[in-house]
């Protein structure tokens, strides 16, 4: 090994106090963080510009529902669910992304709306995506009272069922008693 040119510097070795006041001060560092956490959010502004209300209810639970889909024994298998007020009146819905519990291949999802009344077990009372279209849900949220998904799809019956090659986002606007739909990108392929 060569020699250093430089002049030995007065601080190159490490005491055990150096190491002691490091790890004070990291500890002090994640005490600290762990205390100052963000509050919990209130209400947001909605697309209109006014205060949404907060929703106070709790969302209903897909657990124990019975979805109209047809597996026979295999069952069903919640894939994906969001929760928000979509018709306004203060009461969370869950939309659910709902397909068979098959051992393999890509089942096809249905995209169902559940409410609850008061007291009353949470129940399917829209479907926004129909298992017999044969697509999958790649993404679903809701925000800003809009059910927003993309659904994966097939151009033909040649196309093999483990790679979609379309893509379609689409959004639910609950207006006038029914969920309006509107197509932001049909058919684009994946």
């Amino acid at each position: 090994m060569q020699p250093s040119v430089l002049p030995d510097l007065a601080h190159n070795d490490s005491r055990t106090m150096h190491w002691l006041a490091t790890a004070a001060a990291v500890l002090a560092t994640v005490a600290v963080a762990g205390v100052l956490q963000p509050g919990d959010p209130t209400a947001s502004a909605s697309a209109a510009g006014t205060a949404s209300p907060r929703v106070t209810a709790e969302a209903p639970d897909p657990a124990g529902v019975v979805f109209p889909l047809v597996c026979g024994s295999v069952g069903q298998t919640v894939g994906r669910q969001a929760r928000g007020d979509l018709d306004g009146d203060g009461k969370p819905e869950t939309v659910v992304a709902v397909h068979c519990a098959a051992g393999s291949g890509t089942p096809p999802d249905g995209v169902y709306v559940l409410t609850r009344g008061s007291g009353a077990a949470p129940r399917v009372v829209a479907t926004l995506v129909d298992p017999a279209l044969r697509t999958t849900v790649g993404e679903l949220a809701v925000g800003n009272a809009v059910v927003s998904a993309t659904t994966l799809g097939y151009s033909s019956d040649e196309v093999p069922r483990c790679c979609p090659d379309q893509r379609e986002e689409t959004t639910w606007r609950w207006s006038g008693g029914a969920f309006v739909r509107s197509v932001a990108r049909p058919g684009a392929g994946v």
